[in-house]
């Protein structure tokens, strides 16, 4: 019994076994793959090395952006830091281990570097020099007087009903007739020379408020603060055909007679506060003249009272409108000078009615600084912050680029947060601080019409700038402004042109075997030595060997511009040029 169970036992494991062998054989393996080959990868190249910069183009560039900052600062006048940047471009050359003319390229940059800085030099000092006249603007009155109204249409109903209606709601200080002149140059000012009307309006209104008060304070009649408007559309520089100038449109005798100062450095016609206190007096003393009579009084601040005293006494007639009906006895100006300057007044007192939009200007505010010897404009401006257009446009009055001469009480107007930087800038002041003035001093023998041949300077403008007349005896050892342009040769020359890229690295042999730093000096010119004399100045001595101040102070590490007598200057000049002192 029991080996029979064996037996099943043995068949079912010998069984088994099959089915587990069978089991193996019937099983699917995945087909062997190779792995892909390896990328094969490429060493990289070896850095190449960086060149080192080029020491001749970056020296270049240095030189250049301290030119590009000198031109900004000269660009608003600042005159100091405009040279001492000039200068440092040009020193950036000179004290570099190179020279100023160890590479082609250096030369090229130097020789057109020292042309343009000696041109800008001379151009600033040609503009302001403290002898070119500031510029002047034409006057509006000329453009005005020409305007012919008589010959146009009647004014409008509209025109009359629009001005009654003002006229009865605005109480004036000076008689307005409802006529058919005064309505004819409203319309005029409505229409074809609106523009011009609204500008004048809008420049007024800076000044309007000192005029006011200074009229207030005399008891004059507030409507006459708008004759400007007329005159000079409040132009502080305008100037009219007949050479009357300023705001209030002064001809230079009645200004003087007025008490306002007139000579080559200062005209206080157009300063409009010292030229509002002058009209002030005139209007009254006209006014007195024509017993209160303002119309005629406007008659004679155009046509001057004699020519309307002798029309009265001609004509038997004393009322201006009975006048200007009859032309004879009045020049057409005159005639419709008055009737302008009334239309002006109704329209200023009430614009917006008239269609004029103005939004006023702050009024001026300045501060007064009291300047003690001549002082070149744009270091006023450069010491104040601020730029040469505000400094002239504070001071129109000043005919040229700096304070006057002799004049040691002058008092200078600057912005009201300037001025205690400005007094203590001054408190420091220098010789060489000061105006950029030219000077000679009388040897015997000498006179006026001489020293005008000799310096070659027109002998009038000599005279007036040293407060002299044209016939006045001069003694030796006396000093004279020289009112010379300086010569615009330098100004007019063509700039070299850029040099074309030449680079020269300097090897370190060559850099080794130069013992000194080469001087700019031109190769076709030999080395001079100058003993400086007293009233010498880099400007005279440049003259004398017909270079330039800036090649003066690259020969001589010069940074500044004071010489001193008995130093000794080197130049280089053609070998047979000899220096003739004028």
């Amino acid at each position: 019994m029991v080996s029979g169970f064996l037996r099943q036992v043995s068949s079912l494991a010998v069984l088994v076994l099959a089915v587990a062998g069978c089991s193996t054989q019937t099983q699917m393996h995945p087909p062997v793959t190779a792995p892909p080959p390896a990328p094969v990868t490429q060493a990289a190249p070896a850095p190449q090395p960086v060149p080192p910069p080029d020491p001749i183009a970056t020296l270049i560039a240095a030189s250049q952006e301290h030119f590009d900052v000198g031109q900004r600062e000269l660009s608003v006048g600042h005159l100091e830091s405009a040279r001492a940047e000039f200068d440092r471009a040009i020193d950036v050359l000179v004290e570099s281990p190179y020279g100023a003319r160890y590479d082609a390229r250096l030369r090229e940059h130097f020789d057109r570097l020292v042309d343009r800085v000696s041109a800008y030099e001379v151009t600033a000092l040609a503009e302001g020099d403290g002898f070119t006249e500031k510029r002047s603007e034409p006057a509006s009155i000329d453009a005005l007087l020409e305007e012919s109204i008589f010959a146009g249409p009647a004014p409008s109903s509209k025109t009359q009903q629009i001005v009654a209606s003002d006229l009865q709601s605005t109480v004036h200080d000076i008689a307005i007739p409802l006529n058919a002149r005064v309505l004819a140059y409203i319309e005029l000012f409505q229409g074809r020379l609106r523009d011009w009307f609204a500008a004048g309006l809008q420049r007024g209104s800076r000044y309007l408020p000192m005029i006011q008060d200074v009229f207030r304070a005399e008891g004059l009649p507030l409507d006459l603060a708008y004759v400007p408007l007329v005159e000079s559309a409040f132009n502080p520089n305008a100037v009219s055909r007949a050479k009357a100038k300023g705001v209030w449109q002064f001809m230079a005798g009645t200004a003087v007679e007025n008490g306002l100062k007139r000579d080559w450095y200062v005209d206080e016609r157009s300063d409009p506060e010292k030229a509002t206190r002058a009209a002030a007096a005139y209007l009254q003393a006209l006014v007195r003249a024509f017993q209160g009579d303002w119309h005629l009084a406007l008659a004679s601040y155009n046509g001057g009272p004699g020519l309307v005293q002798r029309a009265v006494k001609r004509s038997g007639m004393d009322d201006f409108w009975q006048l200007a009906a009859r032309p004879k006895y009045l020049p057409r100006e005159t005639r419709e000078y008055v009737p302008m300057i009334l239309a002006a007044i109704v329209i200023a007192r009430n614009p917006v009615q008239y269609g004029f939009e103005l939004v006023p200007d702050p009024p001026l505010e300045y501060a007064k600084v009291k300047v003690p010897q001549p002082i070149d404009l744009r270091r006023i401006a450069e010491w104040s912050g601020t730029t040469v257009s505000e400094i002239q446009g504070l001071n129109p009055e000043l005919r040229r680029w700096t304070t006057p001469v002799r004049y040691p009480d002058y008092e200078i107007k600057v912005p009201k947060d300037a001025a205690a930087g400005l007094e203590a800038r001054l408190s420091e002041l220098t010789p060489v601080d000061a105006a950029s003035l030219k000077w000679y001093t009388v040897k015997r023998g000498d006179t006026l019409a001489t020293i005008a041949k000799k310096l070659r300077v027109n002998r009038s403008d000599l005279a007036d700038a040293n407060y002299l007349s044209a016939r006045a005896l001069v003694t030796p050892g006396q000093n004279l402004v020289i009112p010379m342009d300086p010569a615009l040769l330098l100004a007019g020359r063509p700039e070299r042109p850029v040099p074309a890229a030449e680079a020269h690295v300097a090897t370190p042999e060559e850099k080794s075997s130069q013992t000194s730093v080469p001087t700019a000096e031109p190769a076709d010119k030999v080395k001079l030595t100058y003993e400086v004399k007293r009233g010498d100045t880099l400007f005279s001595v440049a003259a004398l060997y017909k270079t330039t101040v800036a090649s003066l102070k690259a020969w001589n590490r010069l940074t500044g511009d004071l010489l001193m007598p008995g130093s000794r200057l080197t130049v280089f000049a053609s070998p047979n040029q000899r220096p003739q002192r004028p």
